[in-house]
C-alpha cells in the first residue's frame, strides 16, 4: 500500500473468494499476476506480487459478488465518524501489522468499500492491545 496516499485515492483491492487456488489460477492466466503469503499469523492472505494498486485474493466462506476497494484516508476515526453521519455504516477500526487501520464500510446505497490509514508503526502487540480495548 502507497505509504503515503492522498484522500480518496484508490490504494488496495481485494478479490474475494471460496477458492484460492482457483482465483490464484485465473487471474494468473489473465493478468500475470504472481503471489507472495501475507505473512500474517493465522490469516490465509495472498497478496499480489506488482500490481498498481496493491492488491490480494481474499478467501472468505462467504465471498462478496465484487472486489473491495480501499480508499486511503489521513484519519480513519474521523472518516469512519462521516461515512456513519452521512447515512452509511462503517465497522470500527481494524490493525494491519505493519501497514495500518481499515474499516469496512458500505455507503447509503450498500455499495461496499473499505477505508484505509497508513500507519507502518502497526505491529502484533498494537493488535492485541486494540482487540483487548475492544473486549
Amino acid at each position: 500500500m502507497d505509504a503515503n496516499p492522498k484522500p480518496g485515492d484508490i490504494v488496495h483491492f481485494e478479490i474475494n473468494t471460496r477458492d484460492a487456488k482457483r482465483a490464484k489460477t485465473f487471474y494468473t492466466k489473465l493478468f500475470g499476476w504472481k503471489y507472495k503469503d501475507s505473512d500474517i499469523p493465522g490469516i490465509e492472505y495472498y497478496l499480489i506480487d506488482g500490481a498498481t494498486p496493491g492488491g490480494a485474493i481474499n478467501p472468505q466462506p462467504t465471498p462478496a459478488k465484487a472486489p473491495v476497494v480501499y480508499f486511503g484516508v489521513d484519519d480513519v476515526d474521523k472518516s469512519v465518524k462521516i461515512v456513519r453521519d452521512q447515512g452509511g455504516k462503517a465497522g470500527d477500526k481494524i490493525p494491519i501489522p505493519g501497514q495500518g487501520w481499515f474499516s469496512e464500510c458500505t455507503d447509503p446505497d450498500g455499495n461496499a468499500f473499505s477505508l484505509f490509514q497508513s500507519d507502518p508503526s502497526v505491529t502484533m502487540g498494537t493488535e492485541h492491545a486494540h482487540q483487548e480495548a475492544r473486549a
